[in-house]
């Protein structure tokens, strides 16, 4: 790779790790339904019109929206509101390439070779000493929510590959017109009108200043970014910077929200993020006799968001 193209990269993995602090700092001023319910609206507004049509069925950009926007970005958004720490958050939900080599064993015949089961369980020891930790001090129900967007972004990731988009930034414009008016309407159901109201009411500049970038700066710019990244370079060769993302996530979260790291959870980190390494980026086996045949498998992380 390039030297700016390396650079482009790491920049990606900065801007998704510091997103996590964004998120944190936005629910202060928004309930987390309606918060990712803006995100997306914002993410789909105005470059719908700029990306062209769908280049994938609508099935597939449905189903995505739906379970990557509203299964996962809400249980993550909970999960963080309900006290789950932002650089925590970060490394936690790495896991889904754990979710994601899982899933597919099952919905795609995809079998894992020993070193990605290695990584898999070397990532689950890595959640295990997590969860410890946090149980010590921290809101146990949070935690388990951010496992479940991690589950969640793991059935996207099939998904996705299922769809096979051509274009990773038109599909992911397009997925993310999908998830706002369901997300609007638990929003009014969960956290209630006068609670939105308020929150819409009490919008200041800081408030769109955090909207537009996990929209624009996270989504349009990330994903752009990635997609031209993967066009010019092997997935093999772009993937492993996704590893950054935690690493940014929690330094950014102890800098700018003065979050501690105990040794146990950098204990946690170094498991996690080696597991997950060993799970995204050693190849699959073949589908067993009888599966449906599929491309080699471009690693997870290579679609992380």
């Amino acid at each position: 790779m390039r030297p700016l193209h390396i650079a482009l990269a790491a920049l990606v993995a900065a801007v998704w790790g510091v997103n996590f602090v964004v998120i944190e700092v936005g629910l202060g001023h928004f309930p987390p339904l309606l918060f990712s319910a803006l995100r997306f609206l914002v993410a789909a507004l105005p470059a719908v019109f700029l990306v062209g049509r769908p280049k994938v069925a609508w099935k597939w950009i449905v189903g995505v929206g739906l379970v990557l926007g509203v299964a996962k970005f809400g249980l993550l958004f909970i999960g963080m509101d309900r006290g789950m720490p932002a650089g925590l958050s970060s490394l936690v939900l790495q896991v889904q390439a754990v979710f994601t080599a899982l899933f597919a064993a099952v919905a795609l015949g995809e079998r894992p070779g020993r070193t990605r089961v290695l990584g898999m369980g070397v990532a689950l020891a890595g959640i295990g000493v997590a969860a410890v930790d946090e149980g010590a001090g921290g809101p146990v129900l949070a935690f388990v929510l951010v496992i479940a967007a991690a589950a969640c972004w793991g059935v996207s990731n099939v998904l996705t590959r299922k769809a096979a988009p051509p274009d990773s930034l038109n599909f992911m414009v397009w997925v993310s017109t999908v998830p706002v008016l369901p997300l609007l309407g638990l929003s009014l159901l969960f956290e209630g009108w006068d609670r939105d109201k308020e929150a819409l009411a009490g919008l200041d500049w800081s408030g769109a200043g955090i909207i537009v970038y996990v929209a624009w700066i996270t989504t349009v710019f990330g994903f752009g970014a990635w997609g031209f990244l993967l066009r010019h370079h092997p997935a093999s060769s772009v993937a492993p910077f996704t590893l950054l993302v935690p690493v940014f996530g929690m330094s950014s979260a102890a800098l700018l929200l003065d979050e501690s790291v105990s040794p146990l959870r950098w204990c946690a980190a170094a498991l996690l993020v080696g597991g997950v390494a060993l799970t995204s980026l050693a190849g699959a086996r073949r589908p067993r006799a009888g599966a449906p045949e599929s491309p080699e498998p471009e690693p997870e992380m290579a679609r992380a968001a």
